[in-house]
């Protein structure tokens, strides 16, 4: 993949470690100072940049086991991608997020923070997501715009009932608030060798939609994140929730992910994009083409950050 050079510089990656030591605070207040904007602008529509694999432990990318193990080359693709206007914002840990706010780099962007990530790749327990990262309390108390929640089901997995009552109360907490819940529903089956892998059936997508749009005591703020499928409408009919679509590892066929995407995004509740991988470590393009032909999809004639006239996120 091509590595897009030090766009952070020198002196800011040093800042950024010193501040670690000596000034720690400033991480926190970088973000709760920042600039905020509204949830969406006047076309409704959204493109996060997700950055929270790392969190529990997915540095894979194609053939490349640590691709994603350079913080400051991640940064790097951050600081890129957040340079496009029409980029919405980033989902992200604590760690990211604070480093990118340090950095100068989330005024007037939407930070989303990831939840519960325990369910480390590859291990024994990976089904099993408890909270390991945010809690719906700090998403609202540092000023974030919302919280992202992972539910993945295995019919036999014993740690599935307990991350589907975790996510259920998340959703309560951010709909008390008034904030955006990001629920992540994925369906997986375990393989003949005992390992698990997403099933790619549409149809259990679609019953994992109606699952978590069900979730909690309100679904007025919940927004779904799924794969996009053949049949982007008849997911979408599952629920009236709004979608955004992930984005995986797109390998090199970068022109099927795109038709894929430009398919979708005619569906009316699909509102638009949170890939990761696929915008910052691309195979066959470099990160300012993937997110600019990303952002071309998603508001194709309009500025995000020239906001639609309505209250700001609480």
């Amino acid at each position: 993949m091509p590595e897009p050079g030090r766009v952070v510089s020198d002196a800011d990656y040093r800042g950024l470690l010193e501040a670690r030591v000596r000034e720690p605070g400033r991480l926190r207040r970088a973000l709760t100072d920042r600039r905020r904007r509204p949830l969406v602008g006047e076309d409704g529509r959204m493109l996060l940049v997700a950055a929270d694999h790392t969190s529990r432990g997915k540095l894979a990318v194609g053939g490349d086991p640590m691709a994603a193990a350079d913080r400051r080359s991640l940064l790097d693709r951050l600081v890129i991608c957040l340079a496009d206007p029409r980029v919405d914002g980033v989902l992200g840990s604590a760690d990211v997020l604070e480093e990118l706010a340090l950095l100068g780099v989330l005024d007037g962007r939407l930070a989303v923070g990831t939840m519960n990530r325990g369910g480390i790749v590859g291990a024994s327990w990976e089904l099993d997501d408890r909270l390991t990262a945010y809690d719906a309390r700090h998403v609202v108390d540092l000023g974030l715009d919302g919280g992202k929640m992972l539910l993945r089901v295995e019919p036999d997995d014993r740690g599935v009932p307990g991350t589907l009552e975790l996510a259920g109360r998340l959703v309560t907490e951010l709909a008390d608030a008034g904030t955006m819940a990001l629920v992540e529903p994925l369906p997986y089956a375990k393989q003949p060798d005992g390992t698990l892998a997403l099933d790619p059936s549409e149809d259990a997508l679609v019953r994992m939609v109606a699952i978590a749009s069900g979730l909690g005591s309100s679904s007025a703020h919940t927004w779904l994140k799924i794969p996009a499928t053949a049949d982007p409408a008849r997911v979408a009919a599952a629920t009236t929730c709004p979608i955004l679509l992930l984005g995986g590892d797109a390998g090199h066929d970068y022109e099927r992910v795109f038709t894929g995407w430009e398919t979708a995004l005619q569906v009316p509740n699909i509102r638009g994009l949170v890939p990761g991988r696929a915008l910052l470590y691309p195979a066959v393009l470099d990160v300012a083409e993937a997110v600019g032909r990303a952002g071309a999809l998603v508001h194709p004639d309009h500025d995000p950050l020239v906001p639609a006239e309505q209250e700001p996120t609480p």
